[in-house]
């Protein structure tokens, strides 16, 4: 029996990604993690709020504000310094507000945040953030239809401009997609290229990334689309770089891709519903993360209030359904896996609450720990070693 080239890639690939976990896991993880929740601030949140998860418990402890801010929805780290970024609001010269890009230094001791500075995210509506693997940029999502991105000085503060790409384009939901939405901006893991996912013109915008100057240029192919009314929300990587998976909000379903991690392209392998088959009730999906493990891919139902779970076919990189878990709450819009696979985090909006859930590392199944903690309007889950 003659075997492709990919699949004996991807095996390869998983197969070092299953050993780099496992001397992961071998090191001894934290006795708690750090949790950093965005928020979407009103008169109860004042800004991004810090948690504490108990490693062997799963048990969740409010720890208070982390550092005030306005409409902080989305966070990032940064891969190597005491640094948190996020996305914000601030008041312009003409009374109004406008959107920005927040630096925060981490506090070793404490967890807490200090604003570093503050910078103009050009364009309207900042919803989604990430710093480049190589540490020296920092790039967001404006949601009415740009990625720009900053350099990090060296104190942690936010640089000059050094890249700006606007989109242009529509597609065919009568209010969500007159033009473009970029949701997203999602590096590759080896941070050559920057993934902008583009719910207003159902496609996946994919630039070549100059870790020198932070500048973006179109690459060759320069986008992948998906079905029209999709609307590409959120994107993830598999830990094995060989295949990479979008959430699409409006038509509740998740695309599974072949990645070509030296030419930067997408080849679409299968497209599958996040909701059960006998749900017709109105629902948008939110997150979508795959496992450390690589066996497993998760993603969140806004309306059916659930986490769906898929196991990885660990050769093709499709998707099977195994299991809807209610996150105990209102609209998930977003959850995260701490870095050993151990738990989920899910951050339900409208009920303001996140509820911990231990993940069973055979069958990916999962089950709350009890954990839960009340925090306001909670829209993004980070976590940090302290």
């Amino acid at each position: 029996m003659r075997i492709g080239r990919r699949p004996i890639l991807a095996m390869a690939a998983i197969a070092m990604a299953s050993l780099l976990l496992a001397l992961s896991a071998a090191a001894e993880p934290p006795a708690f993690w750090r949790v950093y929740i965005g928020t979407m601030t009103t008169e109860e949140g004042q800004g991004i709020y810090l948690l504490h998860l108990d490693h062997e418990t799963g048990d969740l402890t409010y720890q208070g504000l982390a550092g005030e801010a306005n409409r902080p929805g989305f966070l990032a780290l940064h891969p190597a310094e005491p640094w948190l970024y996020s996305v914000g609001r601030a008041p312009d010269e003409d009374g109004g507000m406008m959107g920005v890009m927040n630096a925060f230094e981490i506090d070793a001791e404490s967890g807490r945040l200090t604003l570093i500075n503050m910078q103009p995210s050009i364009d309207g509506n900042p919803c989604h953030i990430a710093v480049a693997p190589q540490g020296g940029h920092v790039f967001v999502a404006n949601g009415q239809g740009s990625v720009v991105g900053r350099s990090i000085e060296e104190d942690g503060a936010l640089g000059e401009v050094t890249a700006r790409m606007p989109h242009e384009g529509s597609s065919v939901h009568p209010t969500r997609q007159r033009n473009p939405h970029t949701h997203a901006v999602d590096f590759s893991p080896d941070g050559q290229f920057l993934f902008v996912s583009d719910l207003g013109i159902d496609k996946v915008k994919i630039y070549r990334y100059d870790s020198e100057t932070g500048a973006l240029a179109p690459n060759d192919p320069p986008y992948m689309e998906t079905a029209p009314g999709a609307g590409p929300r959120h994107f993830t990587f598999h830990p094995s770089s060989a295949f990479a998976y979008v959430m699409n909000e409006l038509d509740n379903t998740i695309t599974a891709f072949a990645y070509d991690a030296e030419l930067g392209g997408l080849e679409t392998l299968d497209t599958v519903s996040t909701l059960p088959g006998d749900f017709d009730e109105d629902n948008t999906t939110a997150e979508v993360v795959a496992h450390p493990s690589g066996r497993f891919l998760y993603g969140s139902n806004r309306g059916h209030d659930s986490i769906v779970v898929f196991s990885i076919d660990e050769t093709s990189g499709q998707l099977t359904l195994i299991d809807h878990t209610s996150t105990q709450g209102e609209a998930p819009r977003n959850f995260n896996i701490d870095p050993t696979g151990t738990y989920l985090l899910a951050a339900n909006q409208n009920t303001d609450n996140v509820v911990a859930f231990r993940i069973d590392e055979e069958s990916g199944l999962l089950t709350p720990t009890g954990g839960e903690v009340e925090t306001p309007l909670p829209v993004c889950v980070v976590f940090s070693e302290p």
